[in-house]
């Protein structure tokens, strides 16, 4: 499911075709048999420390989503502007009680929203980075990687392969974000390769800026309504491909939302970023589900955007990091379990 966003070293060209003619062609079986064997992903790449810091999250670690600048009560001004509208000082009271708590670590957009920076999206939110670490918590990079977003500063690249390919990047606009596209991530005109270049130099930006790791947003589109033919084994691929760009990098990366693949990435990823998936009942399906990442000792984020979904009970039991937000993903409310 598609959050509410609104915002939101160099791996060479030549290492993601590399990397791209170990992969080959792709079939399309049934849900029931699509894996990484039939799909023919890479083999999983280590994280590469000699290049980053590699960190992993412990399993109980909490967090906050912010995607969207903090703005004042008529918004009409960017709170907290020399973070760039993070607020990298909140604190909230659990659900549990006690005294107040701060995020242990922040998932946030790689670069400053335009709403505190005079309409254009050209800064990078290192600031807000300096300022979470000074905090002595951790900062993920959130950024897209299965669709494009006509606001970013790279979308011309994107808007001109898929007019040189006769559309054959572009699918339908996400489900109501009329600014934004899924990306066809199929490789017959080489879509996959294109993707996984602008991403590299995305993650750049991510490394440059000194966040701790990613979350790569839309990598479901085997099960949505995009308007192209993707298959599950497609998915796996480009999935799996984006975890090993990422630990190339020194970053370590999250699994976000893909909850039916989750068994066959696991090896891929270090952590899971869900949303609604009490709301939605299917945070342990299929079995094992996302319970078997925190006995696995990798940690999961759970975002619920509805009061009534949040079960900070059985969030505990699971060992989850489950907080309550609302879908903008400003700054407030934040509501952790624990």
């Amino acid at each position: 499911m598609k959050a509410g966003n609104l915002a939101a070293n160099f791996v060479t060209a030549n290492m993601v075709a590399t990397v791209a003619t170990l992969v080959p062609a792709i079939v399309s079986p049934s849900l029931a048999e699509a894996n990484c064997a039939s799909a023919g992903c890479p083999a999983p790449v280590a994280c590469n420390q000699r290049v980053g810091a590699c960190w992993h999250p412990p399993v109980e670690t909490r967090w906050q989503y912010q995607l969207q600048a903090a703005r004042n009560a008529s918004g009409t001004a960017c709170l907290f502007p020399k973070t760039g509208g993070i607020n990298v000082d909140i604190t909230a009271m659990p659900v549990r009680g006690g005294h107040r708590v701060a995020p242990q670590v922040f998932d946030i957009d790689f670069q400053t929203d335009s709403f505190c920076t005079g309409g254009t999206i050209t800064q990078e939110n290192f600031h807000a980075v300096k300022a979470i670490h000074k905090n002595g918590a951790k900062a993920i990079c959130y950024v897209d990687a299965g669709t494009a977003e006509n606001f970013r500063p790279d979308f011309p690249a994107y808007a001109k392969f898929n007019d040189k390919h006769d559309g054959a990047l572009f699918g339908n606009p996400v489900s109501d974000f009329p600014s934004e596209f899924w990306l066809n991530i199929n490789n017959n005109v080489g879509q996959r390769d294109f993707i996984l270049h602008r991403v590299s130099e995305r993650l750049d930006r991510c490394v440059d800026v000194g966040f701790d790791a990613v979350e790569f947003d839309n990598v479901d589109a085997w099960e949505n309504d995009t308007g192209l033919e993707i298959s599950a084994d497609t998915q796996l691929v480009f999935n799996s491909m984006l975890a090993n760009l990422a630990h190339h990098k020194g970053l370590t990366v999250g699994l976000k939302n893909d909850v039916e693949q989750l068994g066959e990435l696991k090896p891929y990823f270090d952590f899971a970023i869900n949303e609604q998936c009490f709301e939605f009942d299917e945070c342990d399906d299929p079995p094992p589900g996302l319970p078997a990442w925190p006995d696995s000792g990798k940690a999961v984020f759970n975002v619920e955007y509805q009061r009534r979904s949040l079960d900070c009970r059985q969030a505990a039991i699971w060992n989850f990091n489950s907080i309550l937000k609302s879908v903008d993903l400003f700054d407030e409310p934040w509501k952790p379990c624990r």
